[in-house]
């Protein structure tokens, strides 16, 4: 059958006209935004100047919502038990104190590799993972996580939602997959900028993009 390309106009207003109001329905009254975190590796000195040669300095290529990070143009390749690489991971700077590697739990069916899910820098006991750069490889005894779901905010943010650093509070997703997180850690630094990070997983569970606005809901 055939369609003319008024009937195909009609029919496109009125599938989005249907999706717009079932996000409209089910949207919570929510003001933190949401910033979705795909698989990322951060890198110390040494490491970087393993992967990429002696001297060598990151590239940065855009900064991130929170000040002072940024992504970088430089992409490396993970692998773990499975021998099936993830190529084309994001660095992201400025160099810490410890490398570290975060993924989803899809990724880590690929890889073979069991992380556990932390707070980004709490390493100890995590899992194992290799890292192959350019200029040579880097394996890790520690350092794969998942990241847990967090919201970033300043001081005066954390006063506003009456919550403190550490603290779990549960966030209300809005749209038409409308969700409940449990267990969102808070953090809070006076130069953090509001927002919740989320990996893929989650925000394909959930249905959220980044940018969508989210509710949190203090325990009891």
């Amino acid at each position: 059958m055939k369609y003319s390309e008024q009937e195909i106009k009609s029919l496109v207003e009125r599938v989005i006209a249907s999706v717009n109001g079932a996000k409209d329905i089910t949207a919570p009254e929510g003001d933190v935004s949401v910033g979705i975190s795909n698989r990322h590796i951060h890198l110390t000195k040494e490491h970087v100047e393993i992967l990429f040669g002696k001297g060598y300095q990151l590239t940065k290529i855009k900064d991130l919502s929170q000040p002072g990070q940024f992504a970088c143009k430089e992409q490396l390749t993970i692998i773990g038990p499975s021998m099936r690489p993830i190529e084309g991971v994001r660095v992201l700077g400025p160099e810490r104190k410890q490398s570290q590697v975060e993924i989803s739990r899809t990724d880590s069916f690929i890889l073979k590799v069991k992380p556990p899910v932390r707070e980004s820098g709490s390493l100890t006991g995590s899992s194992p993972i290799t890292i192959i750069g350019p200029k040579g490889i880097v394996t890790l005894s520690e350092g794969c996580i998942i990241a847990n779901r967090h919201i970033h905010m300043s001081i005066e943010d954390g006063a506003h939602y009456g919550v403190s650093d550490g603290e779990y509070v549960d966030v209300e997703m809005g749209g038409i997959r409308r969700s409940l997180f449990y267990d969102v850690q808070i953090r809070v630094n006076k130069d953090f900028r509001l927002e919740m990070h989320i990996d893929t997983d989650d925000a394909n569970a959930a249905g959220v993009s980044n940018g969508d606005k989210v509710k949190i809901i203090k325990r009891p």
